[in-house]
């Protein structure tokens, strides 16, 4: 019995295919990057400086919120037909949990539900020191390229 992981992804994406996806958006302005795709995750971060702080000096809370929909969404958008299909988020929810004055965060995203027209994912936010500062939930509908754009 192989005890590889088979990846959860519609294609082998990899992040240099998937850069077109920041040019002039939200996530370019913020300085998100996407830094790694596993077989079920994926992995970006952000830095915690004037573009992401709120008025006393730590990260936004709506920064990790962005953070987390960007990474939610890139990965909806890998697990269907990407040609046809794009996920759009209609919930996310966000504990935060830790004050982060400066410094690099991490997130990472990992399914919780990935299967109809519907996904949930869960994103774990940590500071350069592993520390858990925020945890979100989002989730995702599938809908036809199409009917949007």
């Amino acid at each position: 019995m192989s005890t590889e992981k088979i990846s959860i992804w519609n294609a082998s994406p990899s992040i240099k295919e998937i850069e077109w996806m920041k040019k002039n958006t939200l996530s370019q302005s913020l300085g998100i990057e996407i830094t790694e795709i596993g077989n079920d995750f994926i992995k970006g971060t952000m830095p915690v400086d004037e573009r992401t702080k709120q008025p006393f000096g730590i990260c936004h809370g709506g920064a990790y919120v962005a953070l987390a929909e960007e990474l939610g969404s890139i990965a909806s958008w890998l697990v269907v037909d990407g040609q046809n299909f794009i996920g759009v988020g209609v919930e996310i929810n966000a504990n935060h949990l830790k004050a982060v004055r400066s410094g690099i965060v991490t997130a990472i995203c990992k399914p919780v539900h990935i299967k109809g027209r519907t996904h949930v994912w869960e994103i774990k936010i940590t500071d350069d020191a592993g520390d858990l500062c925020c945890i979100s939930r989002f989730t995702c509908a599938i809908v036809a390229k199409n009917k949007i754009m």
